[in-house]
């Protein structure tokens, strides 16, 4: 069974992307993040987006790349023989033809990846803007943008076989 799939990490690194690009406009979030975050028009502008934009799709990839392991149930089992089938017992062979597929959904990758959001970036996020004195409105914004965007990253790359 193959569970790294680089057209769907892909996908969902480019999912982060459109998904920012909803969250942060000023018609949903993205006037509040502005007041929240201290940020202003002049500061945007000033920015190399280019770069910001390249840094933030590598970013996203690199999750992609890590999130198989939370969402899909199957990579558990394959770290037991360490990547390696070759070396596994025939029980380990046994166990995938049994449940090779199991939970491999578009639905329950979403289900890891909210509670990826809540449990690990949430977190993260909330202690960082403790310390930085940011508001909860700013932790909730950013907060809800990781634990929707991990949903969609999650369900493609968990129901994407």
């Amino acid at each position: 069974m193959e569970y790294f799939n680089p057209v769907a990490m892909f996908v969902a690194a480019v999912s982060a992307m459109v998904v920012g690009f909803i969250w942060y406009n000023p018609k949903t979030f993205g006037n509040a993040w502005m007041q929240a975050s201290g940020m202003t028009d002049e500061k945007i502008k000033s920015g190399n987006m280019a770069k910001i934009f390249g840094l933030s799709f590598l970013f996203s990839f690199l999750l992609s790349i890590a999130l198989p392991g939370i969402v899909i149930h199957q990579m558990g089992v394959m770290s037991l023989v360490g990547g390696d089938s070759s070396v596994a017992l025939p029980s380990y062979e046994a166990l995938l033809v049994d449940y090779g597929d199991a939970f491999r959904t578009f639905k329950h990758g979403a289900f890891h990846g909210v509670l990826t959001g809540v449990f690990i970036a949430l977190p993260i996020i909330g202690i960082n803007a403790l310390f930085e004195r940011k508001s909860a409105k700013y932790i909730f914004i950013n907060a809800g943008y990781w634990i929707v965007t991990l949903a969609v990253m999650g369900a493609i790359i968990c129901g994407w076989k």
